[in-house]
């Protein structure tokens, strides 16, 4: 909802430290990879309730995230790159969420119910950005997107503030799941929306 607004704050660090990483030889893909296995070193931690260890693995995921954006900009963005940064986002969420379900089975309805949740907010701009490419749509309202971006209210920094909020509050996890989950499916059914009056018109 507000990536955005946080683009002129967020964008020239990562750039600057891209710049510094491009000029040693590191390819964006090694960022994205990298950053995804440190992420995904979150569900063991919080299995085991090492909570502060997992927020600092989901922190430094995020971070490689916008860094492998960066590193791309500068060095240019590949297919393999696109698909990579996509497919290893949502099963890190995803692993993310599933942990807590591992930790406490009574945060399993809740867990569920968010991950059938990511499956709205993925397929609903993953479908559009499929027809977008078909019909030559753009948009550079989420700046400089290698697909079609539809916004809404749980985008990026949403979902990291959600898994930050998690790790430090586990406890209420159940109530946090659930909240997020109903903002995913008011996001999925604006995607559906705004991407319907787009073919429609096209």
């Amino acid at each position: 909802m507000i990536d955005h607004k946080l683009r002129p704050l967020i964008d020239p660090p990562l750039n600057s430290l891209a710049k510094i990483l491009a000029g040693k030889g590191l390819k964006a893909n090694q960022v994205t990879v990298t950053g995804f296995l440190i992420g995904l070193t979150a569900m063991p931690l919080i299995a085991i309730q090492y909570y502060d260890l997992a927020l600092l693995a989901v922190v430094l995921n995020r971070v490689a995230d916008g860094l492998d954006g960066a590193l791309a900009r500068i060095l240019g963005p590949t297919n393999v790159g696109a698909y990579l940064d996509i497919v290893l986002d949502f099963i890190f969420y995803s692993a993310t969420i599933f942990a807590f379900a591992l930790v406490d089975p009574g945060n399993a309805l809740s867990a569920a119910l968010l991950i059938f949740s990511f499956v709205g907010t993925g397929s609903s701009f993953l479908a559009m950005s499929v027809f977008a490419e078909k019909l030559g749509l753009s948009t550079q309202a989420q700046g400089a997107k290698s697909l079609y971006y539809l916004s809404g209210l749980t985008e990026g920094f949403e979902t990291i503030l959600i898994l930050i909020l998690m790790c430090l509050l586990p406890e209420w996890f159940v109530f946090l799941a659930t909240l997020f989950a109903i903002l995913c499916w008011i996001t999925t059914v604006s995607r559906i929306r705004q991407s319907c009056r787009l073919l429609a018109g096209s």
